[in-house]
């Protein structure tokens, strides 16, 4: 498996470690209720330095991304970062991916970490114009501050930088603990305020341990893979494997918001979700929160509560992500379901290890900010 740069301080931590996308990650190091709480309340420090950043530059940078991802980047200033997805020819979701935006000619994207061959191969694959592409995922390491607290600590190790005068969704380059090359976007997969660290691979270390010493007596504290789950999922914040994959479309996925199809360049898959959007979405990915006893997992049947005759089986959906919410000490969970009972307030089933427990379909995120 593969390590990232800080994979000898999550040993001195004593994280226990897991395989994840072919990277040997924390997945726990307190205790995944713990770390979810310090990042609700004060501050949590995430390695996501397994993560992928491809970088483009060129007089068509900014053509080929507008041809490449849904969002419209053209509309965003330099200095600022989007949301967007990178999609087939048959509109289903490749990847989502953060797009960074220096200028017209600088642009960076950051990719999952199990797709980074994947992706590196389609972007490569449909180059047009004159950019050149790098792969640059072994050049950084990449470190998630978040957490109410997480600007305060920051700035303690920023020198004379801004920080919180840094917008959400916006970029800065600064020194960080004496580190030059530094690049910070207050950006994030938790629903908290927070920063993530684009930093030197080999400087990555010393980062690391000066924000924790820095920040520990706030309330920071190393948070794994573990309570980066239950935090995403409280904001139904989508993961690839789970809610998109390269079966569903953005639509389908309740990301329509970040699929601009009425940008004036054309991007691959505009036309094949053009066409689902004419002719109507046939499910949806949708938040429940269970009402009978039981936590749902990945995998488990969603039923409907009466009987259809076109249902053989019975089975209308899936869970795509379940768990116990830490915050708000409900069983929520998400999962694919008909449009018709997609509504809130719509009452399904979920098969709990055989046996039917009753969720109800409720607004999302389930935490509300």
């Amino acid at each position: 498996m593969k390590h990232t740069p800080l994979y000898n301080e999550h040993l001195k931590l004593k994280a226990r470690m897991v395989e994840f996308g072919g990277w040997e990650m924390p997945v726990i190091y307190a205790g995944v209720i713990a770390e979810h709480l310090a990042v609700r309340e004060a501050a949590g420090i995430f390695d996501v330095s397994h993560m992928g950043e491809f970088e483009f530059k060129g007089p068509d940078a900014l053509s080929f991304i507008q041809y490449l991802t849904t969002n419209d980047i053209s509309k965003i200033a330099d200095g600022q970062a989007v949301y967007s997805l990178l999609c087939s020819e048959q509109g289903t979701i490749v990847d989502d991916i953060i797009v960074c935006r220096f200028n017209p000619e600088h642009i960076l994207i950051v990719v999952n970490a199990s797709n980074i061959d994947k992706d590196w191969d389609w972007v490569t694959s449909h180059k047009k114009g004159n950019v050149a592409i790098t792969n640059r995922s072994d050049d950084f390491g990449l470190i998630a501050l978040q957490g109410p607290k997480a600007a305060q600590i920051l700035q303690k190790c920023a020198g004379a930088a801004d920080i919180p005068a840094v917008k959400p969704f916006y970029l800065a380059k600064s020194a960080v603990c004496g580190i030059e090359g530094c690049i910070l976007a207050r950006t994030g997969y938790t629903g908290e305020d927070g920063f993530e660290i684009f930093c030197p691979s080999k400087d990555t270390p010393k980062i690391w341990q000066a924000l924790i010493e820095n920040g520990a007596p706030l309330g920071l504290k190393p948070a794994g893979l573990g309570a980066r789950d239950t935090l995403r999922l409280e904001m139904k914040y989508s993961l690839y494997g789970h809610e998109i994959n390269d079966k569903t479309n953005p639509l389908e996925a309740s990301l329509g918001w970040v699929v601009k199809l009425n940008k004036e360049t054309d991007f691959i898959g505009k036309s094949a979700i053009e066409k689902v959007k004419a002719e109507g979405i046939k499910r949806k990915c949708v938040g429940f929160q269970m009402i009978d006893p039981g936590i749902p997992r990945e995998g488990y049947g969603i039923f409907p509560t009466h009987q259809r005759t076109n249902e053989p089986s019975g089975q209308i959906g899936f869970v795509c992500s379940g768990t116990m919410s830490p915050s708000l000490q409900k069983a929520i969970g998400t999962g694919y379901v008909p449009t018709e009972d997609s509504k809130t307030g719509s009452k399904i089933y979920i098969d709990i290890r055989g046996n039917k427990r009753l969720a109800e379909v409720v607004e999302t995120p389930f935490l509300k900010k």
